[in-house]
């Protein structure tokens, strides 16, 4: 277990803030001992809610081209046939993986090949779950070609808390699966296109695991 780089800042401003917090009580109210208590313990349990949110578990993915495996921790909210009209052009398996604040919220190669497509959109801040966010929210749009010619699109969307959406790929790169793809922070959801001749191996409700889960096999 180790702390994901995108959160060494972050865990550094709140440190940085609640000491200057504590620190300023105890000189305001000297005698008070149970308002500083109450303080220090506050800013320990936001301090440690943050490192947590930013945990980067070590995983052994076991890689294998005949699965897709899931994009995110989370929960599975929604299966449906949909048209992906962005890149895809087609009728395509829709799965959405909701993750909340309490969720790793690493983002993983589904499978491995090219970057095929990729296009950031800035958008509005709604609930993960709402109808529209996949449309209207901030986000990016990903397609992976494998060398089999098949494709898959995912797509990061931010939530009301989820203000920072971040990525480490671009068109043309070739990509392995279960390897990072990007961070979202502070809740939100990962939605993921697959081709209808894939066999869907979850269910809605069911939790999944980034880089382990096997959501479709082909």
């Amino acid at each position: 277990m180790s702390i994901h780089r995108e959160g060494f800042a972050t865990i550094f401003l709140v440190l940085f803030v609640s000491t200057l917090l504590y620190l300023g009580i105890t000189w305001l109210f000297p005698e008070n001992k149970i308002l500083q208590n109450i303080v220090l313990a506050t800013c320990l349990v936001v301090f440690v809610i943050v490192v947590q949110f930013f945990r980067n578990p070590t995983r052994l993915i076991e890689q294998n081209p005949n699965h897709i495996l899931a994009p995110a921790d989370g929960k599975i909210v929604a299966i449906e046939e949909v048209f992906e009209e962005e890149f895809l052009q087609k009728n395509c398996r829709q799965i959405s993986i909701f993750m909340s604040p309490f969720n790793v919220h690493i983002n993983r190669n589904p499978v491995s090949g090219e970057v095929s497509y990729f296009q950031y959109h800035p958008g509005k801040y709604l609930v993960a779950w709402h109808p529209k966010s996949s449309t209207e929210n901030e986000r990016t749009t990903i397609a992976i070609r494998t060398p089999e010619g098949k494709e898959v699109l995912l797509r990061q969307i931010a939530g009301a808390l989820a203000r920072r959406i971040v990525w480490y790929v671009q068109k043309g790169q070739q990509v392995t699966q279960g390897e990072e793809f990007g961070f979202i922070k502070f809740g939100s959801r990962v939605d993921i296109f697959i081709p209808l001749e894939a066999k869907i191996q979850v269910k809605i409700g069911d939790k999944s695991v980034g880089g382990k889960t096997i959501i479709a096999t082909w």
